[in-house]
């Protein structure tokens, strides 16, 4: 009987909300999504990888160009004084490519270049200018007849050595031996062993002097009676 009203007793009991343990977390409320945000962080992400790609694209994007290797002085072929190099492509710079280094050749430089210079196509021309009032004379010159190491771009004095001399304007001196036909001439071209593979005793120089002065040089050269003195300040 005890055990009926204790079981009845515990049938009317009330049932009490079930409170967390200590220590437990209650369960968050879920976060609220912000997709506006989460889309710029993605274009971000492209943009970067976009132009981290643009920039490795552009230095790819070489071409072989030429790049002169000694002094050019004006007037005067490069010669064999080249080498091929490297660049990033500019449309904005005339380079003249390795591909052209032979038509390079043929063209004479405006004005000194110096060596390690990347050659652009505003650099030369097809024609060696010649200043008015001047004339450019070529000389075949044999050793001892000029000095060593003459390059284009030094400044000469020009005599006619040997038996008997002939005038020149900038001396007023005639009949005697060691005349002095030109005062200062500008060397505008020296052939190197490179240049050609015609092997020759004498070395092709070409002047450039005025304009009276180069009958007398002429005549002084074809009878083998020129010679060339550096002047100082070469």
């Amino acid at each position: 009987m005890k055990i009926q009203e204790r079981t009845g007793a515990g049938n009317h009991r009330s049932a009490a909300p079930v409170q967390p343990a200590m220590g437990e977390r209650l369960p968050a409320p879920p976060r609220e999504r912000k997709p506006a945000l989460a889309a710029l962080a993605v274009l971000l992400i492209l943009v970067g990888a976009l132009g981290a790609t643009m920039l490795v694209l552009r230095a790819g994007d070489r071409i072989e160009v030429i790049q002169v290797t000694d002094d050019i002085q004006a007037g005067q072929s490069v010669g064999n004084h080249v080498k091929s190099v490297m660049v990033a492509d500019d449309s904005g710079v005339n380079y003249i490519k390795w591909t052209q280094v032979n038509a390079l050749k043929k063209l004479k430089a405006k004005s000194t270049i110096y060596g390690g210079t990347l050659v652009i196509g505003e650099m030369f021309e097809a024609r060696q200018s010649v200043p008015a009032g001047k004339a450019s004379v070529g000389l075949a010159l044999k050793e001892g007849q000029y000095p060593a190491g003459i390059k284009a771009g030094d400044t000469v004095a020009v005599y006619r050595v040997g038996d008997s001399g002939t005038t020149g304007s900038s001396s007023s001196t005639t009949g005697t031996s060691d005349t002095l036909l030109v005062d200062q001439a500008n060397v505008t071209f020296v052939k190197t062993a490179s240049d050609s593979t015609i092997s020759s005793t004498n070395l092709p120089v070409t002047l450039t002097v005025d304009s009276a002065d180069a009958a007398a040089v002429t005549q002084a050269s074809a009878a083998g009676e020129v010679a060339l003195v550096l002047i100082p300040g070469n």
